[in-house]
C-alpha cells in the first residue's frame, strides 16, 4: 500500500470492481469503476455489439442507434453468461498490493474466487456483516455495517 505520510492521501491506484448494475458508485464520485455484470443504464445490441447509454424506453422493435437493427437488450449479465471485463479484473488482481471485498457471501463465482488470485501476493481484507464462506481466505475480516466500518478504516489508513 502506498500512502503519502505528509498529506495522508492515497498515492496508488484504486480499481472498484462491482457486481452491482446501478450507477451508485459513479454518483458517489468514484472513478475507475468496472461493472462486471453490466450497467442498467445501457443497452447492448446483439447484432453489432454496441453498448450505448440508454435512459428511455426500449421495446423489442427499438432499433440500435448504430446498426439500426431491432436487437437491443439490457446491458446486464444474465445467469449463465460470462461476466464482463474478466481479463482486466484478473490483471488487476495479479498486480494489486491490497484486495478488499466489501459485502460478500463468498459463494458466487467468479467474484468469490478473486481473493484466491490476490492472496498469494497482496494483503486481503473482508468487510462484512457476518463471516462469509471465504472468510478463512482473508488476512483480516472486519465485521459490522460497511457504512460504519469502511469509513473508519479509510480514516485510519489516510490519517484523516
Amino acid at each position: 500500500m502506498e500512502e503519502c505520510a505528509a498529506t495522508g492521501t492515497w498515492d496508488g491506484e484504486i480499481l472498484i470492481v462491482t457486481q452491482n448494475i446501478d450507477d451508485l458508485h459513479e454518483r458517489a464520485g468514484s472513478r475507475n469503476v468496472v461493472h462486471m455484470h453490466g450497467e442498467l443504464m445501457r443497452v447492448r445490441c446483439t447484432s453489432c455489439g454496441a453498448t450505448p447509454a440508454w435512459h428511455g424506453d426500449c421495446l423489442p422493435q427499438t432499433p440500435c442507434p448504430h446498426c439500426h437493427r431491432p436487437t437491443l437488450r439490457p446491458d446486464v449479465v444474465w445467469f449463465g453468461e460470462i461476466p464482463y471485463h474478466m481479463a482486466r479484473i484478473e490483471a488487476a488482481l495479479q498486480a494489486c498490493d491490497l484486495f478488499v471485498a466489501i459485502g460478500t457471501s463468498g459463494v458466487v463465482y467468479p467474484a468469490a474466487g478473486f481473493v484466491q488470485l490476490a492472496r498469494t501476493h497482496a494483503d486481503t481484507m473482508e468487510f462484512n456483516m457476518e463471516r462469509s464462506a471465504g472468510t478463512d481466505l482473508f488476512d483480516q475480516t472486519v465485521l459490522g455495517p460497511a457504512t460504519k466500518t469502511v469509513p473508519r478504516w479509510v480514516r485510519e489508513i489516510t490519517g484523516s
